[in-house]
């Protein structure tokens, strides 16, 4: 196991427990995601390295920037998007978005489901804990392919 995997799957551990005991995620989580794709890139790649986590992280941001922005996702969230994206780099961090989409969309349907074996609708507004879609779609990024 790599310590860019260790880094993702103790970074998202942490977002996760976190955001589903208290609904939030603190600052440490996603600058502890940055600093480790920070170093993990530059172990690999020198200077270049260091644009290959600048990169990620910028498109980590824009990505979730925008539903951020319509009032859609919580702060913590984008800020930990964008720290997995320094983790990832931004082409792997395309597809842990896509995963993370995916994987929001089952908890959606999950909650929904709860809801009505309960019969009590979800509510106009509610959300759901996203840290934990996001941390499972980074880590279905990084499961090698072929």
């Amino acid at each position: 196991m790599t310590a860019q995997v260790i880094v993702a799957v103790l970074v998202g551990l942490a977002a996760a427990i976190e955001d589903l005991a208290r609904r939030r995620v603190s600052n440490w989580i996603p600058l502890a995601a940055l600093a480790g794709g920070l170093a993990w890139h530059i172990a690999q790649a020198g200077w270049r390295g260091a644009l290959t986590a600048a990169g990620g992280a910028a498109a980590g941001l824009a990505i979730f920037l925008v539903f951020y922005l319509v009032g859609g996702m919580g702060g913590g969230d984008v800020k930990l998007m964008a720290g997995f994206g320094s983790l990832l780099g931004a082409g792997r961090l395309l597809e842990a978005a896509l995963w993370t989409g995916a994987a929001g969309g089952l908890m959606a349907l999950a909650v929904l489901a709860v809801g009505a074996l309960r019969s009590r609708p979800v509510r106009r507004g509610e959300s759901i804990p996203y840290a934990p879609a996001i941390a499972v779609g980074a880590w279905l990024s990084l499961i090698p392919k072929g």
